[in-house]
Formats: C-alpha cells, sequence, structure tokens
C-alpha cells in the first residue's frame, strides 16, 4: 500500500468522523445525559478522536485509547495541548501484553486485533474491496488497569472492531454506563458482553441506530429483550451501538430518546 493510499485513507476518516455538520452538536447532546463537568470517560477505540473532542467539550476528562500508530499520533496532535485528554497507545484486551493489530491502511477504521472477526468481515456484504494489508504488534492493556492507573470511569465507549467481548472481560467491576459497536450479522458477540456484564451489575440496555446518536428505545430493556430489539428489521439495517447503564431508571425520565 503506497503512503499515498496511507494518507487517503486516515483522511477520509477525519472528513468523516469531524466534518460532518451538526455531528459533533448530537454527540455532545446524547452524551450530556451520561455524564457532565468533570466526569472521567475511557474512549476505548479512539480512533480520530470525534467523540473524544464531544466528552471533552462537555468538560468530561478523557482517557483515549488507541492502538493504531497513525492515529494515537493524530490524538496526540488533536488533543496533546489539552488538560482534560490523555492518549494510552495501547490496544484494549482481556488481558495485558502485546497484540498484533491487522490494520487495513485503505480503511483504517476497520483495524483489528479481532483475528476471528476479521475472517467473518471479510466475507460480509460492503468489506469484498477491505483488505488488511500490514500487521502491527502493539502493546494491549485492560480496562481494569485504566481504572487502576486512571480512577473509576463515569462512561466507557468501546468500538474495537469485533474485540468488544474481550475488551469486556478485562472489566472485572461494575461501571456506571458502557457503550459497545454492535454489527447486524453478528449479535452473539452482543449476547457474550451483554452476558458478561449481568456478571457485574444489573445492568439494564438501549440501542442507537447508526450515526442517529439517539436511543432507540423509551423504557430500558433486559438484555433479552435488547437481543429481540436488534432482530428486528429496524435494527438490522445498519450497525449500531448498545448502551448499558446500572442506575437506568435514573435514565429512563430524560427525554433523549427517538419518538
Amino acid at each position: 500500500m503506497s503512503q499515498i493510499a496511507r494518507a487517503w485513507g486516515i483522511g477520509r476518516s477525519l472528513a468523516t468522523y469531524h466534518l460532518i455538520p451538526f455531528r459533533q452538536r448530537r454527540l455532545r447532546q446524547l452524551y450530556s445525559h451520561f455524564v457532565g463537568p468533570g466526569d472521567l470517560v475511557f474512549d476505548v477505540g479512539a480512533h480520530v478522536g470525534n467523540r473524544t473532542r464531544a466528552l471533552a467539550a462537555l468538560g468530561c476528562r478523557v482517557v483515549a485509547v488507541e492502538p493504531h500508530p497513525d492515529f494515537a499520533w493524530l490524538l496526540q496532535t488533536l488533543f496533546g495541548g489539552s488538560a482534560r485528554v490523555t492518549v494510552v497507545e495501547a490496544a484494549a484486551a482481556g488481558s495485558s501484553g502485546r497484540r498484533s493489530l491487522a490494520v487495513s491502511e485503505g480503511t483504517p477504521t476497520v483495524s483489528t486485533i479481532a483475528q476471528d472477526w476479521r475472517e467473518v468481515m471479510a466475507r460480509a456484504p460492503g468489506f469484498d474491496r477491505v483488505r488488511w494489508n500490514r500487521t502491527v504488534d502493539v502493546d494491549a492493556t485492560t480496562i481494569d488497569r485504566l481504572i487502576e492507573r486512571f480512577g473509576l470511569p463515569a462512561l466507557v465507549k468501546i468500538d474495537v472492531e469485533g474485540a468488544e467481548p474481550q475488551v469486556l472481560d478485562g472489566l472485572s467491576c461494575a461501571v456506571p454506563v458502557l457503550s459497545f459497536e454492535y454489527l447486524p450479522g453478528l449479535l452473539e458477540a452482543v449476547e457474550r458482553s451483554t452476558a458478561r456484564l449481568n456478571t457485574l451489575g444489573a445492568y439494564l440496555f438501549n440501542w442507537s441506530s447508526g450515526e442517529s446518536y439517539r436511543l432507540a428505545e423509551r423504557a430500558w430493556l433486559s438484555a433479552a429483550d435488547l437481543m429481540g430489539a436488534l432482530r428486528t428489521e429496524r435494527a438490522q439495517r445498519t450497525s449500531g451501538d448498545v448502551y448499558a447503564a446500572v442506575q437506568a431508571e435514573k435514565l429512563t425520565s430524560q427525554k433523549f430518546t427517538s419518538p
């Protein structure tokens, strides 16, 4: 892969996540119902930092965790002067050590440490042109180790291209709010993730479709009801995020769900 193609991939990610009008405002509106000034947040799989940017704008202290060397450098460039943001160049996983990061230089947003996910997605519609053409050895850490270093966060956002269950295996205590990506064709990963969370606390769940940045359900759901919702035609149209909260009853009165 040429340096031009590599730069193109990074530039496309920057344009997609930072330059689309109103995206930052919608992100801040969503996150403002979960966190506020001074709260600690972990952005696991920070990529180009669009969510770090929104959370920092709300006054949060953000730990941005990113294994891809190019994007870790970019995060340092964007936020290195901010007292609110700390960049950790590492993959999050079920245990610390070293991991092999499969990098797609043309589409760097799908770089991953999850070999099984990569093999499945290589056969998925829309991935026919994706090539993981380079591997990079990276440091790996766990959410537990991040908590030891920085403290218990109010929110953990996880978007790590199929490694979400691994990341949750590295968490041994309840965090007030978490989010993690779901893919329509890989709902077994959601089942594993919700089961893991319910060993840590009495979580309830919601979901958000695509880049809507709005919760889909007025009432928070059990894990079983969440799986039913994610199997509906509406949820199967695109990927999205699952939200999990241990005190969801305090959030049900918030008017930030879709009609």
